[in-house]
């Protein structure tokens, strides 16, 4: 094995430019199979810690509330794509602490009928928001990040080795009408 290492150093066809690419090939397995995946751990680390302080706001600024649907979901005609966890707007009623009643609308599921009892979610202001995001919901944004990453180095590194491939591939020609421009007349006999 070591000797056809030292034969392939010493061949005198080698060129310059195959060593580059072979080197240039080896750094981008390294890169593709060790780099961007720690590129994507690193970016999925970061997009948790991220998402866990954002809940944490979202859950110690929102609080829920228990209303009494007042519209009806079923009234609006159903879409061919509806499915059973649709949400429709639909207006809601609910006795604020002070004993003073408030409406509002928000989104709930389909099939909601007037008097139904149906969970409103507010912010500090008073202002009807989403429920707060759940675990499900960070661990999503985290692995989707993580690979969104790996995937986009991924693509950045063989958007390089095509580019390099293809400068590598116009210097080796360029190398070879060289080499034929010194080497051709003394084959054929014509002069350049």
């Amino acid at each position: 094995m070591r000797r056809r290492g030292r034969a392939r150093r010493r061949n005198p066809l080698r060129r310059r430019a195959d060593v580059v690419r072979a080197w240039a090939a080896l750094v981008l397995a390294v890169l593709v199979c060790a780099g961007a995946p720690l590129l994507g751990l690193g970016t999925a680390w970061w997009a948790y810690g991220e998402a866990r302080a954002a809940q944490t706001a979202q859950r110690a600024d929102r609080h829920r509330v228990r209303a009494e649907a007042v519209g009806d979901t079923r009234a609006a005609p159903l879409t061919a794509r509806a499915r059973p966890g649709d949400t429709r707007p639909v207006t809601v009623r609910w006795t604020q602490p002070g004993g003073r009643p408030r409406t509002a609308t928000t989104r709930v599921r389909t099939g909601v009928r007037p008097g139904d009892p149906v969970d409103v979610w507010l912010d500090s202001g008073g202002r009807v928001v989403t429920a707060p995001s759940g675990d499900g919901t960070v661990w999503q944004y985290t692995v989707s990040l993580g690979c969104y990453a790996t995937g986009g180095a991924v693509a950045v590194l063989l958007l390089g080795r095509a580019v390099a491939r293809r400068v590598a591939w116009r210097r080796r020609l360029d190398e070879w009408d060289r080499a034929w421009a010194r080497t051709g007349p003394r084959w054929s006999g014509r002069r350049a």
